[in-house]
């Protein structure tokens, strides 16, 4: 199971789902301390903003960003669930869930996998950078980055509420 928070909501949701995994997105905007029960090994942190073309001062999500996501899922031994949060629980961090579930998931339909994201969240909007790079990586020829824009639009909001998006 994939749960998907914002940085505030951290501590209270690895401590609510059982999580023993968890992936940091996030620029320099906050700092993020790992929760206690998350093991150094299994917290990946990657470092980039909410952007999707370069900016100034900002960094851009990258391949290697993506690479380092695919790898770190792929490793996942989904004994327990997965935390995947950004800073308000909206783009970075949903669009990850989108990549970790397609990931893992091959088989499964992409637009079948982001219905299931909107369902689980109205006010996802999956940062579209993050989606394209891992749509070519994993030779989905387009559909990810279809399946996102089919989902639009999201209901805005500062701080998402945590949900979480299954595997199946």
């Amino acid at each position: 199971m994939i749960h998907v928070c914002s940085l505030e909501r951290l501590p209270e949701t690895v401590r609510a789902t059982g999580a023993r995994s968890v992936v940091t997105l996030l620029g320099d905007e906050a700092l993020v301390q790992r929760p206690a029960e998350i093991l150094p090994e299994h917290h990946l942190h990657l470092e980039m903003h909410d952007i999707c073309a370069p900016c100034d001062g900002r960094i851009c999500p990258q391949e290697h960003h993506v690479e380092r996501l695919i790898s770190f899922v792929r490793a996942w031994d989904r004994a327990a669930p997965i935390v995947v949060h950004c800073y308000a629980g909206i783009s970075r961090s949903t669009a990850a869930a989108f990549v970790t579930a397609c990931t893992l998931a091959p088989e499964r339909d992409e637009h079948t996998i982001a219905r299931a994201l909107r369902d689980a969240s109205p006010t996802a909007f999956p940062n579209a950078l993050i989606v394209s790079l891992a749509d070519r990586l994993l030779g989905r020829e387009g559909r990810m980055i279809a399946a996102v824009e089919a989902i639009a639009p999201h209901t805005p909001c500062v701080s998402a509420l945590p949900f979480r998006l299954g595997l199946a």
